[in-house]
């Protein structure tokens, strides 16, 4: 594997399968840790991140942690890679905007299911990703792999508050819990209040597509746990499979039939016109993109839109993003370029697609 091949297909989170695809589209566990007798990122020195990169490289490259890893040192990446793995969601913005000279690299492992950034705001960031409702299985990995670099590397350890990082939140098991999920019907009727209400009274946050800061756009929505203190790894993965994402699902259900049988035509619109749009459109901008196809997944998952598969849908929201238009067209676009290029990749996805 290596980054070139990346952009022939969408990512593990937007594969388009697994329990409940149609509107989860993916599970994350994120596991925060670091190596005792070392600084937290912020505090070390360059000797010191280059110690803790070269003990990660050891232990999960040359010892090997799994299978075919790819260890990408983010010092040497051009800026369009970096920007290419933070769309794919297997870095932070934050880890690929670092200082150039800061040591730097994440390991991804095969079809993308997990990635470790080493030297982000902790020493390693663990993360496995799932497609569908699967944290029980995520889980399963991530704890696998922590249980073999915890054998291997001595991590940061109090009796009396967990796992120690960086941030006071991630203090304890040092565990995220998300999960991604399509809410356009929710979004459509107004209702989508219900979901920050019910995330609120649960003590969860609610962020968009690319995590915190970033805006709900295509109507997909980030869901996760704010703290870890005082609650174990069980606790924090059975209040999502048990309540808060069934839940959400059944709101989002709720409102799809509502849809169907209050507003049929008002909703074959929207599906039809999206299609229409994405079809024979010159120039696009991003947002614009991720909108249009949300409505058009939505008509594909309530079988409005039957000449279009799920994987081509899944895949748009992935290759129209800028650094992917890029990397696919091998060369560095203006904006506006990038808008005339994004319509024209679209176009040659849709064209066997008929507006019914």
């Amino acid at each position: 594997m290596n980054i070139g091949k990346m952009t022939d297909h969408a990512g593990e989170w937007l594969r388009g399968n697994g329990p409940h695809h149609d509107i989860v589209i993916s599970s994350r566990i994120r596991l925060a840790r670091n190596i005792a007798g070392f600084p937290f990122v912020n505090r070390a020195n360059l000797r010191q991140q280059h110690e803790v990169l070269a003990l990660c490289h050891e232990h999960i490259v040359e010892q090997k942690l799994e299978d075919d890893v790819l260890w990408i040192d983010l010092r040497d990446s051009p800026q369009l890679d970096r920007e290419l793995l933070v769309e794919r969601h297997l870095i932070s913005k934050q880890h690929a905007g670092s200082k150039e000279e800061a040591p730097r690299a994440v390991a991804i492992g095969v079809d993308e299911t997990f990635a470790i950034m080493i030297n982000e705001e902790d020493h390693l960031r663990m993360q496995v990703l799932r497609s569908g409702l699967q944290l029980t299985e995520a889980f399963q990995h991530i704890n696998h792999m922590d249980d073999q670099l915890e054998s291997k590397l001595n991590y940061a350890y109090s009796q009396r508050f967990g796992y120690l990082t960086a941030c006071p939140t991630n203090v304890g098991t040092g565990i995220r819990v998300s999960v991604m999920l399509h809410l356009p019907a929710l979004k459509l009727t107004g209702e989508i209040e219900k979901v920050r209400r019910a995330a609120r009274d649960m003590h969860l946050a609610v962020r968009g597509l690319f995590g915190e800061g970033s805006e709900a756009i295509g109507d997909l929505y980030q869901i996760s746990n704010q703290t870890t203190l005082g609650k174990s790894e069980m606790e924090i993965l059975a209040d999502f499979e048990t309540t808060v994402v069934p839940q959400i699902i059944a709101y989002e259900k709720q409102a799809r039939q509502a849809l169907l049988q209050q507003r049929p035509e008002q909703l074959d619109d929207k599906i039809h016109r999206a299609l229409a749009i994405l079809k024979h459109a010159r120039v696009m901008g991003t947002e614009e993109v991720l909108q249009l196809l949300s409505h058009m997944r939505l008509g594909v998952n309530l079988g409005r839109i039957t000449s279009v598969d799920m994987k081509t849908i899944n895949d748009l929201f992935l290759l129209t993003q800028p650094a992917h238009l890029q990397r696919i067209a091998s060369r560095s676009m203006s904006p506006v370029e990038r808008r005339v290029e994004r319509a024209s990749l679209i176009r040659s996805k849709l064209k066997h697609c008929a507006v019914e």
